[in-house]
């Protein structure tokens, strides 16, 4: 027979997984936010993963105390070294990213060609086939 304390562990467990499974969900969104914040700034995403740091108590945007979900991750800019950034969520909401101090890439600038695009005709050779 089920008695009432068969009832509440039975809702615990049923509460710890909700929990864990709603976690799943947030790690997933903040690896989106690293992935996009990296692409933003041309820097690579190493192994493709954030990784749950710990729970806090961290004050959101409107200066209110909540409960944030804190991830690491890494990143490369020469794909010589490995950094470290790091990411706070507010639920699904993201709360901010931070990076590592890194060096900042030129972009180099692309050679002049002198080459028509292979759907322009000139004139001259044109006229010559003629």
């Amino acid at each position: 027979m089920i008695n009432l304390f068969d009832v509440f562990l039975l809702i615990l467990f049923a509460t710890v997984c909700a929990w864990l499974w709603r976690g799943h969900g947030i790690r997933e969104r903040a690896l989106a936010f690293a992935k996009q914040h990296c692409a933003k700034l041309d820097v690579e995403l190493l192994d493709g993963a954030v990784a749950l740091r710990r729970l806090a108590i961290q004050r959101d945007a409107k200066g209110h105390r909540r409960l944030a979900r804190l991830y690491d991750f890494e990143f490369t800019v020469t794909g010589e070294q490995r950094l470290r950034g790091h990411i706070s969520m507010f639920g699904p909401h993201l709360g901010s990213i931070e990076l590592e101090p890194h060096p900042i890439l030129e972009p180099q600038p692309e050679p002049v060609s002198v080459q028509q695009p292979g759907n322009v005709i000139r004139l001259e050779d044109w006229r010559r086939k003629a």
